[in-house]
């Protein structure tokens, strides 16, 4: 989201500081089976399998059949999943997430919103200019372990290019094919949208950068700061991504408003819903804690309330484990 208030950042300084500011179903089987003739195919379609047992949130996806596509999965995830390291001197600008990669998928976020900056032909991890202390193979193994542990699961993985390129010599999708081409067993790079058992113990790529061959769900006609729909041959999404928020009341309509329609779609579409964003504030310096402070109690709040349904998927600034707790909980 920095790339985009960057230039009005550029517009000002600020004398006060020498630094620049960077900114379940739990029926018997007999039961069900008596059901079965009954049920409606859209909600045969979206039948989880039973579980009496608690939710392990490590391997929560275990409990859902593999022929459920991941669009009706209710899915937590996070934006800028790496960014964990703030702007110096003005806090509040950089930072989104308190948990690690690692910690965030044992937490149950299944969304990744991987930031990379294309420099010396690799990826650093990056929010707008602020490099996190972290590479993008620091990313790809923590999803490795995470997967080779729990082949049950998978994490979608949004790939975007930030900030500038710096010292290259190929384009952005050569050196993404590279990483790949490290573990490509670990990759699913089909441009559809999956059942979760074809992507279990994969990475699906969703892509935010161009590319000569086809790979990943196509997201590259991503409208900026609202809510958009996006239509290929191969796969269908809506997307809300209001981070330049005004008025989190603003903010929160749009985020409901896309989780009833993610409930109420019959068909194969991806709504991926952006619970995360900045408030402009004093000489338009962002403050994403304002947002997030607001917003995560209401999420919280609605999950406690709607305890069953397909959501979509979440990214969210902030997450934590108590709150990707009651999204999963939706899904059984």
């Amino acid at each position: 989201m920095f790339k985009h208030h960057m230039k009005y950042v550029k517009t000002f300084t600020l004398s006060i500081a020498t630094a620049t500011v960077f900114f379940s179903c739990s029926d018997g089987l007999l039961e069900r089976d008596s059901n079965e003739a009954s049920l409606t195919s859209i909600e045969k379609a979206s039948h989880k399998v039973s579980s009496l047992a608690p939710i392990e949130m490590s391997s929560w996806m275990s409990g859902i059949q593999d022929n459920i596509s991941i669009s009706k999965i209710s899915i937590p995830g996070t934006h800028d999943s790496g960014a964990r390291v703030d702007a110096p001197v003005v806090t509040g600008t950089a930072k989104t997430q308190n948990l690690s990669i690692s910690e965030q998928l044992n937490a149950g976020v299944r969304f990744l919103d991987i930031r990379c900056r294309h420099i010396d032909n690799s990826f650093t991890i990056h929010h707008g200019p602020i490099y996190q202390n972290l590479n993008f193979d620091d990313v790809l193994n923590a999803c490795y372990t995470f997967l080779e542990s729990h082949p049950s699961e998978t994490i979608i993985m949004s790939v975007k290019e930030e900030y500038d390129a710096s010292n290259t010599s190929r384009t952005f999708e050569k050196t993404f094919d590279a990483y790949v081409q490290k573990n490509p067993s670990k990759w699913n790079l089909g441009t559809n949208i999956p059942t979760l058992g074809e992507v279990r113990g994969k990475i699906r790529l969703l892509r935010r950068f161009s590319a000569e061959t086809a790979k990943g769900i196509n997201a590259t006609a991503w409208a900026d700061n609202t809510t958009f729909d996006i239509n290929n041959p191969a796969a269908q999404l809506k997307v809300q991504d209001y981070y330049k928020v005004t008025n989190n009341d603003d903010k929160w309509n749009g985020i409901s408003s896309l989780l009833n329609e993610a409930k109420n779609n019959t068909g194969d579409k991806l709504f991926i819903n952006f619970t995360s964003g900045y408030k402009p504030g004093i000489f338009g310096i962002p403050s994403i804690p304002t947002v997030s402070n607001n917003i995560n109690p209401k999420l919280k709040t609605f999950f406690q309330t709607n305890t069953k349904g397909s959501y979509g998927t979440m990214p969210i600034d902030f997450v934590n484990a108590e709150l990707a707790e009651l999204i999963v909980k939706t899904n059984f």
